[in-house]
């Protein structure tokens, strides 16, 4: 992942270019504009900087090469040692370039919509599911996000047929992008007498959030229909319709809330909903039209892909695409996943350099 340091003079000139634009009076009379413009001016500043620091450790790997060509042996050594770390440092900071750099790095700090739905498996799959959704609201605690629930459906038996919900704060889209997919079970359930092993699954979709800005829906396209609340066992929350289930008529997407006492509320989720979900349908066509290669990467959101393996016996947790294996699956389950998703991390990163 090579770096073009003659892009730190165009750098410069947008910088500058951005910083006059923002103080202009029709600029700072535009919120909106001077929101969007504000964000590009740190962003353009964190690249610009960090192509300094980039610049900054080349000078030093070259003069620690020349030490390398000292006859004192002890002194080669520190210098090797040196070297070694500097590399590392010029590969990260490459890497951090590439980021900022990336078209989806906007993308990646928006907030996200996250869509868990117990997979194959029965009603080990809705326990599953609750058991997910549980493992990220500690995660989510610990890492100081807010999180709303939009929609549930609960099971019989205390776990989650589905349930969506938004995660606010820094970066959660970029954070969470790495859970979309098949996520896989294996344990003794509860109700099984005989002690056998189960194996059950559960589908994760994790979409950035969209602004009513950012697409265009018309109120023709949709169906929306309202009916009362249902609670467990049938009976009514709410004696008035406040559920509401959208359908929008050109893709057939069915989107139904309930939670809110509120019609408007439930209405209000259900677009949120309704509007990431159409936004994924457009980047995934347009992701398959710039390069099919990004099958192979993370982030592409096929939920027919098998993520990873909870194996409760073996106390074991696998992630199947960064080939890495951690025995410490309570601490999973209780929000610790900063080491999977430090890996994920890596993985993606090495993979973009093969491209």
């Amino acid at each position: 992942m090579a770096v073009d340091t003659n892009s730190r003079k165009t750098l410069e000139i947008e910088l500058e270019k951005l910083s006059h634009l923002l103080g202009s009076d029709k600029i700072l009379k535009n919120p909106n504009e001077y929101a969007r413009l504000s964000r590009q001016f740190k962003k353009t500043q964190q690249i610009l900087q960090k192509y300094e620091a980039y610049e900054r450790i080349l000078k030093e790997i070259r003069d620690t090469e020349e030490i390398l060509k000292q006859p004192n042996p002890e002194l080669r050594e520190l210098a090797e040692m040196e070297l070694a770390n500097l590399k590392k440092k010029l590969d990260e900071i490459e890497f951090q370039i590439y980021q900022l750099s990336n078209p989806r790095y906007d993308e990646y700090q928006k907030n996200c919509i996250i869509e868990i739905r117990a997979g194959a498996g029965g009603d080990e799959a809705t326990l599953f599911a609750a058991d997910l959704f549980r493992m990220y609201v500690k995660y989510l605690e610990k890492k100081g996000l807010k999180y709303e629930v939009l929609s549930s459906h609960p099971s019989e038996i205390g776990g989650y047929k589905e349930i969506i919900f938004q995660v606010s704060g820094d970066s959660a889209y970029g954070t969470f992008r790495f859970e979309s997919g098949v996520h896989r079970v294996q344990r003794i359930p509860t109700t099984e007498a005989s002690g056998r092993i189960h194996t059950s699954t559960v589908t994760i979709a994790v979409l950035p959030e969209i602004e009513e800005s950012q697409i265009s829906i018309s109120p023709d396209d949709l169906k929306i229909d309202t009916f009362r609340a249902g609670g467990h066992g049938g009976q009514n929350v709410n004696k008035v319709s406040s559920a509401v289930r959208i359908t929008h008529l050109p893709t057939g997407i069915v989107v139904t809330c309930q939670d809110e006492r509120s019609q408007y509320q439930n209405r209000e989720k259900a677009m949120r909903i309704l509007r990431a979900r159409l936004a994924a349908i457009e980047s995934a066509k347009k992701e398959e039209e710039i390069s099919r290669k990004r099958r192979n990467q993370i982030g592409t959101g096929e939920r027919s892909e098998k993520i990873r393996t909870y194996n409760f016996p073996q106390n074991r947790v696998t992630d199947h695409r960064a080939g890495i294996t951690l025995y410490n699956l309570q601490n999973i389950m209780d929000g610790e996943l900063d080491h999977l998703i430090e890996a994920l991390v890596k993985y993606e990163r090495d993979s973009q350099r093969n491209l």
